[in-house]
């Protein structure tokens, strides 16, 4: 297994938290998964950015997003006095700019997106398709994003008023084609196949444990409440990762698995060195970790 190494660099000291991930191109030759993590100071706050995003029809479009998305983000002169809307502007911005630079392409590539954007005592989750945010909270499993699956009531609305249609090849996909109905890029099907998020903001306080944010590669073959169960008592969020992937890999998972988990220490007394990795990769085999305290 190729591995990445964690570097240390100075990061303030008013954050506390965790993270680290694993990802594999699993059963399949090729990789078409990529994550993001990214740690940075604006206005005083310690700003936690993590993606896991999931290309189809080839990486240039999960990979662009990796390189593009929180750059663009971060950058919004909203990004902290309005954190939805800035999230909601880098998706689209984003967006944009990946079909213009497929202009001259003769193929035809998207991406999902599940980001988790930590400001503060404020989690703000948004995805489009159907890599999925889950959290622990007082021990319990709650998905915070929602996968967008082209059979869903409203889902099938927006696409049959924007002049598509779905219908089923194997699974629910939009035009016969795409399995589902939001991502980035898609040129082709770009008026139905939309990268709108849906955000959802959690409070993190000290009933919130933990974030688990991951391809379908994982949640094709485990639920959400065995990820949570198989993760919880795990401290270490890398080796969570690496658990989880390694499980989904035994089950027959037919996918890439990308996984990164993020653990809140608000009740971890014990003296941890401030160590960050600013990894943003997509490896045959990968993993790491890395804490903020």
């Amino acid at each position: 297994m190729r591995m990445m190494h964690p570097s240390a660099v100075e990061v303030s000291q008013d954050g506390k938290f965790s993270y680290g991930y694993a990802s594999c191109s699993g059963k399949r030759s090729s990789m078409e998964d990529f994550y993001d993590t990214r740690i940075d100071g604006i206005d005083g706050e310690v700003i936690g950015l993590f993606g896991v995003f999931d290309g189809h029809g080839g990486a240039r479009a999960a990979e662009y997003v990796k390189q593009n998305l929180f750059s663009n983000l971060i950058k919004h002169p909203n990004f902290i006095s309005d954190t939805k809307s800035a999230i909601a502007d880098a998706y689209s911005h984003t967006d944009s700019e990946f079909l213009k630079s497929e202009n001259s392409q003769n193929k035809d590539a998207g991406s999902t997106a599940s980001t988790a954007i930590l400001v503060g005592d404020r989690l703000l989750v948004a995805n489009v398709g159907d890599s999925r945010a889950v959290i622990c909270r007082g021990g319990h499993a709650i998905a915070v994003s929602r996968d967008h699956k082209p059979d869903q009531k409203d889902e099938r609305q927006r696409i049959e008023e924007a002049g598509g249609f779905v219908m089923w090849a194997g699974t629910w996909r939009v035009g016969g084609v795409l399995a589902v109905s939001r991502a980035f890029g898609d040129r082709l099907l770009k008026q139905y196949v939309v990268a709108d998020p849906e955000i959802k903001e959690e409070r993190v306080d000290s009933s919130l444990e933990f974030l688990i944010l991951a391809s379908d590669g994982l949640w094709d073959v485990v639920t959400n409440e065995e990820a949570v169960s198989m993760v919880k008592p795990i401290k270490e969020p890398e080796e969570g990762a690496k658990r989880l992937m390694q499980e989904a890999y035994e089950r027959g998972s037919s996918d890439n698995i990308t996984i990164v988990i993020v653990r809140f220490l608000a009740n971890d007394d014990d003296d941890h060195p401030v160590a960050v990795v600013d990894s943003s990769s997509s490896h045959n085999s990968s993993s790491g970790a890395s804490l903020v305290n």
